[in-house]
């Protein structure tokens, strides 16, 4: 799954992030979500979220 759709996250899921420094690079990093922060249903970029350790990112995959 993408990310793009906010229906597809859900608190706990696990997930790839990019973070903000990394958005050139395309970096992910790998978590748990314990927040979402986006508060829309869709986002072209990946939905935002805090992860579990604190760090915050677009979702560009959701790991099944």
């Amino acid at each position: 799954m993408s990310g793009q759709n906010r229906n597809e996250i859900t608190t706990g899921s696990s997930v790839k992030i990019v973070l903000k420094a990394d958005q050139k690079s395309g970096k992910l990093t790998s978590g748990v979500v314990k927040d979402i922060l986006t508060k829309s249903s869709f986002h072209p970029h990946g939905i935002k979220v805090r992860l579990m350790d604190g760090q915050v990112g677009r979702v560009k995959e959701v790991e099944k």
